[in-house]
């Protein structure tokens, strides 16, 4: 809100001086200020960040083109936001790396070198007078200076955090605070069939925290193979208890796989060996890879698959269609489920594009003799759309949430047996 002060401040400036377009400006930058401050208090950071980047630099750039072009009295200064509006670039880049934002952060640097060190503006330039620019110089160079100050601070925050996340992490996997959630799977008639295992961080202060948050600082200090394991030992522990109940005995369990984890030399001598150690049905375990595993090679990749698959292990391709060549990869894989992705199924009443794409997806896996499984289902519509187009298995909010391994078992089993009482 600061910033939109500031901007208001000088649109009544400028427009007592009867400079409607400068007015105009400065309007226009405080209610994009207001907007990114509304955006915050919901939450939508990211949308602050670009919606932030992209006002700014325009302003800036419009600016320094048309109204503060530098005199023998006074110095252009607008130009001296462009490093802010860079730095607010790589803060968002830390947090969601992107072309764009890369884009963004060259455009807001090229455009201060260039302002900087050139008189360049427009040749219609209508220049600010100078009474009020001698007074911008200063008060300008000084918020500029002091949205630096914040930025570098912001970005010290934000180095800290990525730092304590990673120590709290590596003392997480040793004290145990690594916990499954599961997420039931049904088939076409609302049966369970089977699960998803998904991993949450039971953290001391901040309770449960979603894997999304800490995998890739799982990945990056070299935790995923350690916390792989962890997690395939759980599932496999998990399969041999339920293999002794008459209800739970016919589930699956799918268990999430990262690239990492699967292109390590020891990979399927450790799968089977777990199998062995807890005496778990290798039939009833699911690995669930994503397209980047490929990455190492298809053949070194098949290779592992067909290992695993001898001893009765079955594969799911995750995410199936955000990838850029799933089809190429899919016929040199011995894949037995396609996961449609959840970002296809959300729209999928709204939007006609994902629509046609969902019926050629699970089209295509019907041909191939796979299943096909939509995860994110949350409306009765969506499964009916689904159900529709052939889909023959369905996960998501509509019929579970993820839930501790006690819930999900005392649910399943009372869903199974009120079937079973039906039948």
């Amino acid at each position: 809100m600061t910033i939109a002060v500031f901007c208001l401040c000088w649109a009544m400036l400028f427009a007592f001086h009867q400079r409607w377009h400068i007015a105009f400006l400065e309007i226009l930058g405080a209610f994009v200020a207001a907007i990114s401050w509304l955006l915050i208090g919901r939450g939508r950071l990211n949308a602050v960040l670009i919606l932030s980047e992209l006002a700014f630099l325009a302003i800036a750039i419009i600016f320094c083109m048309t109204l503060d072009v530098p005199d023998g009295k006074t110095p252009r200064v607008v130009h001296l936001f462009l490093p802010v509006v860079a730095m607010l670039g790589y803060i968002h880049f830390l947090r969601s790396k992107s072309m764009f934002q890369l884009a963004i952060i060259i455009a807001s640097l090229a455009s201060f070198v260039l302002f900087s060190s050139t008189h360049f503006a427009i040749p219609a330039a209508e220049t600010i007078p100078n009474e009020i620019r001698v007074f911008g110089a200063w008060f300008n160079s000084i918020l500029a200076v002091t949205m630096i100050c914040g930025c570098v601070y912001a970005l010290q925050r934000e180095f800290t955090a990525h730092h304590s996340m990673k120590r709290e992490l590596q003392a997480a996997v040793r004290n145990g605070e690594l916990q499954l959630f599961f997420q039931p799977q049904v088939d076409r008639k609302g049966v369970i069939v089977g699960a998803e295992a998904l991993l949450r961080w039971k953290h001391p202060q901040r309770g449960y925290i979603a894997p999304d948050a800490f995998i890739g600082i799982a990945e990056e200090c070299g935790l995923m193979p350690l916390i792989g394991g962890w997690v395939l030992k759980d599932a496999c522990n998990t399969l041999s208890k339920w293999r002794e109940d008459p209800h739970l005995s016919t589930l699956t369990l799918a268990v999430n796989v990262s690239a990492i984890q699967f292109v390590s030399e020891d990979f399927e001598r450790f799968v089977l060996d777990t199998l062995d150690l807890y005496r778990a049905d290798p039939n009833k375990l699911k690995l669930e890879l994503t397209e980047s595993v490929t990455l190492v090679g298809i053949a070194t990749v098949a290779a592992k698959m067909n290992t695993l698959r001898e001893a009765g292990i079955t594969f799911a391709l995750d995410d199936f269609g955000t990838g850029y060549s799933s089809l190429n990869h899919l016929g040199r894989l011995p894949i037995q489920q396609l996961k449609i992705d959840r970002s296809f199924v959300q729209g999928v009443t709204e939007n006609p594009q994902g629509a046609k794409l969902i019926k050629s997806i699970v089209k295509m896996g019907l041909d191939l003799g796979v299943t096909v499984l939509a995860e994110g289902v949350e409306t009765a519509e969506q499964q009916a759309f689904l159900l529709n187009c052939g889909c023959q298995q369905f996960q998501g909010y509509y019929f579970g949430r993820p839930v501790s391994i006690d819930a999900f078992e005392r649910d399943s089993i009372a869903r199974i047996s009120e079937i079973r009482t039906m039948l």
